[in-house]
Formats: C-alpha cells, structure tokens, sequence
C-alpha cells in the first residue's frame, strides 16, 4: 500500500470532511438502530441529544486509517457506544490516529479504541466476525481488482454494513480552464491505473463503480453518492500540494509531458497563489448494507 505522509493528511483533513457525503448518515443510522440495538438520541429539554438508554456497543474497523481523520469526522454523529478498531501498516499513523478519536458519540456514549497493523487486504469474512461496520477513506483505488472483491466478499459473508468514502473517480474541474488541463488528468487517471512495482494494477479512479458492482453481485445494498473537494483561495497551501501531485503524477506516467508540464505547473501555482485558482476534484462515496438492510429514504 502506498505512504502518504501525516503533514499531507492533515492538510487534506478539512477538505475532506466538507465534502463527504452526509446523506449517507441517516440510512447507516437506520440500520445500526435495527442490528446493533443503536437508536437515534433522544433531545432532552434544552434540545442537545441525550443517549438512549438501550445503545449498544458497536464495533467499527477502520482500514487503512491513516492519521484517523475518518474517525475524528464519523465516530461524534454515530449514536451508541462505539469500539473502533484501526487498521493500518504504518505504526505512527496508527499513534496518531488511536491517539485523536473523540472520546464521546453524538448521545454522549462513549468511544475507545485500538490500533492493529495488518495487511488490510488479507482480511476476510472471519476476522471481522462481530463488527457492526467496516470504514476506508480514499483507499479504494489504492486497491486491486481483485483486492476489492476479496473485501466485499469479507464485508458481505460477516454480515456487515461499509461505509467507503473518498475514492477518486478521475474528473478535475479547474477554473479559469487551461488547454492542457485535459491532458494532465488523462496522464494522472492512467497514472492511478498503473501496474505497481510488485504487480499490482491499481483500479483508480474505476474503484467505485467496480466496488459497486462487486457489492451488488453478492445481494448487498449499495448507495451510492458524489463527494468533491471544492478548493478555493483560502485553500492556496492544499491546491498547491495537490497541484505538484498531481502534475508529477501525470509527468511520472507521460514523461514526454515534462516540457509543457513544467511551465503549465508554474502558471497554476502562481493562480493559486494569487488566489485566482478554483479547482473541484470529484470522489464518490459508497455506504454498503447487508442483504435485506435497513436502507432509509
């Protein structure tokens, strides 16, 4: 799996949660409410939540949790006592990330957790016997093929629900538009598609709809919905790291790209820097439920 650096993740971190979809919120609540006895909470007099009484404990594996930027944003508008179990090869990220949960759901219950390195594309049905939900923020099209069908075979036989955000799916809105902005994001999609060093021929920005599919074929529920970081010029430091990125990227696939690459980057870094820059970069977010789940309207 590919290393992202903490000041990296951390820097992404806000523009992450803006853009995850909350509507997939209200349907996993549903289905927690009817398989792991987590029931919405109830308002007390001021009009704050208060927990409910008949909560349970629920568990949520979070893989490839990085810093545990996902934790931070969905463990505090879940309900119920939560344990969160984070899965990452990195050791430091694991300490960040076990380190920064919040302490309390969104009625109050509490929140722990513990940090597992492991290889999180070996996991299979057995080892997620009794979690309630499986978690991954852009990590599906860091995977394989048959990487992604291997975790939905797990998610789907544990009985499971999966809450998958964040995966690119390959479209760059950049404005004012340049002509070479179609070029740099062909290279970049190629790119993500590449065969890894060990073998590996990563799904890039074809991760959600083959995780959708792969999903559906064993009888889950899938719902699916468009998330986008939307960056503007109070974002310059984050749009001129995704900008070097992802240029670099695109030269790295299309070397014959680096003479008009070069001085292409340096125009969008000097917008960007002038605050003239806009960019919305398209993800897609999946929420997984078992066959027969509870899916609200």
């Amino acid at each position: 799996m590919t290393a992202f650096a903490p000041d990296w993740l951390y820097l992404r971190e806000p523009a992450d949660a803006a853009a995850r979809a909350t509507e997939l919120l209200d349907p996993l609540r549903a289905h927690l409410a009817v398989t792991a006895g987590v029931r919405p909470p109830h308002p007390d007099r001021e009009g704050s939540a208060r927990r409910n009484p008949r909560s349970q404990d629920f568990v949520v594996r979070d893989l490839g949790c990085g810093t545990g930027s996902l934790g931070r944003w969905l463990a505090a508008r879940l309900p119920g006592s939560q344990h969160w179990i984070l899965h990452d090869h990195d050791t430091d990220l694991l300490a960040h990330a076990q380190a920064s949960l919040p302490g309390t759901a969104l009625d109050g219950s509490p929140v722990d957790a513990v940090a597992e390195q492991r290889d999180i594309t070996a996991l299979r049905a057995a080892d997620l016997a009794g979690t309630s939900l499986v978690t991954a923020s852009a990590l599906l099209d860091l995977l394989t093929r048959d990487e992604v069908a291997a975790l939905a075979t797990a998610v789907v036989e544990a009985g499971c629900a999966a809450l998958l955000m964040l995966s690119v799916t390959g479209k760059v809105e950049l404005s004012p538009a340049d002509p070479l902005d179609p070029a740099m994001a062909t290279a970049f999609n190629a790119h993500q598609r590449r065969v890894t060093e060990d073998g590996r021929r990563l799904l890039g920005p074809n991760a959600v709809d083959v995780a959708a599919t792969a999903f559906g074929r064993l009888g889950a529920r899938v719902v699916r919905a468009d998330s986008a970081w939307r960056l503007g010029p109070d974002q310059a430091e984050l749009q001129r790291q995704w900008l070097e990125g992802w240029v670099g990227a695109a030269v790295e696939q299309l070397p014959e790209l680096r003479p008009v690459a070069d001085v292409y980057l340096q125009r969008r870094l000097e917008m960007a820097r002038s605050g003239e820059l806009h960019a919305v970069i398209h993800h897609g977010d999946l929420l997984v439920l078992p066959p027969n789940g509870e899916v609200a309207a």
